[in-house]
């Protein structure tokens, strides 16, 4: 690769550089500064400073923004008049909606652990495939999709840590569930197409709205005020029938002020999993008003998903074409000779569902209303609203199932007794979630000053229904047989205080955040819940940057963040326990560099966890899985992430982390079957790992540009071993993969369109046979210890091909 490297002709190069200031003189320190036709944009240094080096002696166009002021434009020619410029940006005559999401956010200099992504990053990728998988190249973070190819229920996890443990935003407004925590990017198709721009806080990061952020922090800000008019037509077509068609229009900045912007998408796809299919369809529409003082922006978007369900894994003996295995396994769980053959049959893609009609069935509405008003050229207040309306089933046919399991009576037919029969049900959840947030900013004498904060209710309704049942009884269509009612409340207020020295900025910051969680009624396993807790968590976080130069600085952060358990840790409790909120000391410290050629960030953090609910085996009454606290844990570990633009046509974008993820004292619960009333086998473990936590995951992309309007990405991900629990057994384990994926994009200008935007994505294109997630148990019987494995194996070579078409 060297020799390839320094083989490469280097004709004679110049630059383009020069300082941003605001009209009163001062420096404007992490102002966004994008070329034409340069592979990547940069971010002023402290000193307002920039350069792009080894550019041929040609024109280009530059872009200069910073919230709050006028977007600078000019044409420049390296080697001309491309150097040394000093370019002062005007307060914009009217406010932009970008301020937004400013207070989730952290600047630029801000001393924390942190990734932007730009909208052009976010739409290199974005040919249907959902959030998480466009993310995948971002550090620390592996994506998983259950359908196997990108489309429906897909995941990530950063630095080990799930779903339910990244806090999630769009425009400041919480999106994770607040019952499971969890986020469901499949009630959000094609939200990619409608953001601007995302930030990923690393670890605790700062104070925000909605549930405590446990290894990250993902912040969505939709797009903003374009003041040109126009609009993109997108389709895609790609592998398992995926295909994806968007149509985006804007309105511009009209004479009066307002504008409108609006998307339509659908997206479709068999998925690579047998039956996997995703249909979804979803919308965007924003107007707003945008004064000199004040803006007003309305916000909907809303989802709706039909999948068939993948959620069953694959089991072990399956991906190794065990056929013994496989036997065994159908016999234990007492498949049909139907099921036997479903699963000796179907290869890598096994579903374990076959009933027509297995599908979640969904629909998300959000709404938003944003108010931004300037008092003063430096005090500012941003109010929001905000309502999301869910309601939807999934459905499923269940076997054999009892009637007592569903609160009815054992039918009686010609003087028989039966206790079983086949049933198909619906498990329904509707559900509301309003509130509203606030944030008032001050700025003075380099003094940044925000307080802020929100009030978050939910009402959830869980109700189940027979739909049909093979054996009559009392049973009726469409009889419910389960109700409860899970009611949260939350309200948190925080204050933040940066201040900026010629070479620190500090930073402080407190929340205090007060949950209140009620559910009650009969749960699925016709049982009665009854929970009431309350909990009061203060979160405070510190941190400073110092600038060594004019280029790079070295920061320094501490934080501490509280979080209560999710639903089903209060509901499965066994009786006469219940579960304790969590407790994370981050600490984090790192260096930064930002030149012409290289932008480099190293990153290491501690993340010290106190009563980390974990799974250990343990199952209540019913069978459930239990999530016990532990006292101790912890992940340690470094992070590097850095571009080097080697020339304007070749660079090399990489990103690394190297961690150690354990829990310092660990029970596992086995259950004996071969005792009469059931036994349980305790095994002690010190200083094991903390499942699905790689000690590795790195990524790389090799950008190369051999044409005008054509660039070529080859990327690369591995992620080392994951366990699927927390024995740190190698038998009970994710086997490491390494994955590559080859991009090629070309646009035309100037024709009918504006433009002509071709891509295409080809995915594992060495076909690699890999698993990104999975589960295990294990149980004592016959004398034996017996585990089970189940994986959810990804697609092997696969490609989306795309074409927009921009006016």
């Amino acid at each position: 690769m060297a020799a390839m490297l320094y083989a490469l002709p280097i004709a004679a190069q110049s630059q383009i550089n020069g300082v941003v200031t605001s009209n009163t003189g001062g420096a404007l320190g992490g102002a966004h500064v994008v070329l034409n036709g340069y592979e990547r944009a940069v971010y002023t240094s402290f000193n307002g400073e920039f350069e792009f080096g080894n550019l041929k002696p040609e024109k280009y166009a530059l872009r200069v923004s910073y919230i709050g002021y006028q977007t600078y434009y000019d044409t420049l020619e390296a080697g001309r008049n491309g150097e040394n410029l000093k370019i002062i940006l005007e307060p914009s005559r009217f406010l932009t909606d970008e301020v937004v999401v400013s207070a989730t956010r952290l600047s630029q200099k801000a001393p924390a652990t942190f990734k932007n992504i730009s909208k052009r990053e976010i739409e290199e990728r974005n040919l249907g495939q959902d959030l998480p998988m466009l993310l995948n190249y971002t550090p620390s973070l592996v994506a998983t999709s259950d359908a196997g190819a990108g489309v429906g229920y897909t995941s990530m996890r950063i630095r080990g840590s799930d779903q339910t443990r990244i806090n999630v935003t769009v425009n400041g407004i919480p999106i994770n569930d607040p019952e499971s925590q969890g986020v469901f990017w499949v009630n959000m198709p094609d939200i990619s197409s409608s953001l601007s721009s995302i930030q990923i806080q690393r670890g605790l990061g700062t104070s925000t709205n909605g549930s405590g952020a446990f290894g990250a922090s993902i912040n969505m800000e939709t797009n903003t005020l374009d003041q040109g008019a126009g609009g993109m037509i997108s389709n895609s077509f790609g592998s398992f029938n995926t295909r994806k068609h968007t149509v985006q229009f804007n309105s511009g900045l009209l004479n009066n002020g307002f504008a409108v912007e609006g998307r339509l998408s659908e997206i479709a796809s068999d998925g690579y999993i047998d039956r996997a299919s995703s249909n979804l369809r979803s919308y965007y529409l924003s107007g707003g008003y945008y004064g000199e003082k004040t803006v007003v922006k309305a916000i909907t978007f809303s989802g709706t998903e039909r999948t068939y369900q993948s959620w069953y894994g694959t089991p072990q003996s399956r991906l190794n074409n065990d056929v013994d295995g496989m036997l065994t396994h159908a016999a234990n769980e007492g498949y049909s000779e139907a099921q036997t053959q479903n699963l000796l049959n179907s290869g890598r893609t096994y579903n374990y569902y076959t009933y027509d009609n297995q599908v979640d069935d969904y629909e998300q509405t959000h709404y938003q209303l944003h108010l931004i008003q300037k008092f003063a050229p430096n005090l500012s207040l941003t109010l929001a609203g905000h309502y999301t309306k869910g309601q939807g089933f999934f459905e499923e046919y269940k076997p054999r199932a009892k009637f007592i399991d569903y609160g009815k009576p054992n039918a009686i037919i010609g003087g028989d007794t039966i206790s079983r029969t086949d049933i198909i049900r619906r498990r329904w959840l509707d559900n509301d979630f309003y509130g509203g947030t606030f944030s008032l900013n001050y700025e003075k004498n380099n003094h940044n000053l925000t307080l802020g904060g929100g009030a978050h209710f939910y009402r959830g309704n869980h109700f189940g229904e027979i739909v049909w049942a093979e054996v009559s009884t009392t049973v009726d269509h469409l009889e419910e047989y389960y109700r409860n009612i899970g009611d949260k409340d939350e309200v948190n207020i925080y204050g933040k205080w940066d201040y900026s020295l010629e070479k620190w900025t500090f930073m402080a910051d407190l929340q205090i955040r007060s949950v209140n969680y009620i559910t009650n009624g009969i749960d699925n396993d016709q049982l009665n819940i009854d929970v009431s807790e309350q909990f009061l968590f203060v979160n405070p976080k510190v941190g400073a940057r110092y600038k060594l130069n004019s280029r790079s600085s070295i920061y320094g952060y501490a934080g501490r963040g509280n979080r209560e358990p999710v639903r089903n840790d209060f509901i499965d409790a066994p009786e006469g326990t219940k579960p304790r909120a969590e407790t994370l000391n981050n600490f984090e410290a790192g260096y930064a560099l930002i030149d012409d050629k290289l932008n480099l960030t190293f990153n290491g953090f501690y993340m010290d966890y106190e009563n980390q609910l974990v799974l250990t085996g343990e199952l209540n009454d019913v069978g459930s899985s239990v999530r016990r606290n532990v006292d101790k844990s912890y992940r340690a570990g470094v992070e590097i992430d850095g571009t080097y633009m080697f020339l304007k046509e070749f660079g090399v974008n990489a990103n690394a982390a190297f961690s150690r993820n354990k829990i310092e004292n660990f029970n596992e619960v086995i259950y004996d079957y071969d005792e009469i009333n059931g036994g349980i086998l305790n095994k002690n473990y010190n200083d094991v790992d903390i499942s699905f936590s790689p000690t590795v995951v790195a990524s790389g992309m090799l950008i190369i540009k051999p044409l005008k309007n054509l660039e070529i990405n080859f990327m690369s991900k591995y992620v080392s071993k994951q366990y699927l629990d927390n024995t740190a057994s190698d038998v009970r384990s994710i086997d490491a993969y390494w994955v590559n994926d080859l991009r090629i994009g070309y646009g035309i200008d100037d024709l009918v369109f504006d433009r002509i935007e071709f891509n295409l994505l080809i995915n594992n294109i060495f076909d690699a046979k890999y698993s990104s997630n999975g589960y295990t148990y294990s149980y004592a019987f016959g004398g034996d210890l017996t585990t089970e494995n189940f994986y959810y194996p990804q697609a092997g070579t696969n490609f989306l091909i795309g074409l927009n078409l921009v006016f």
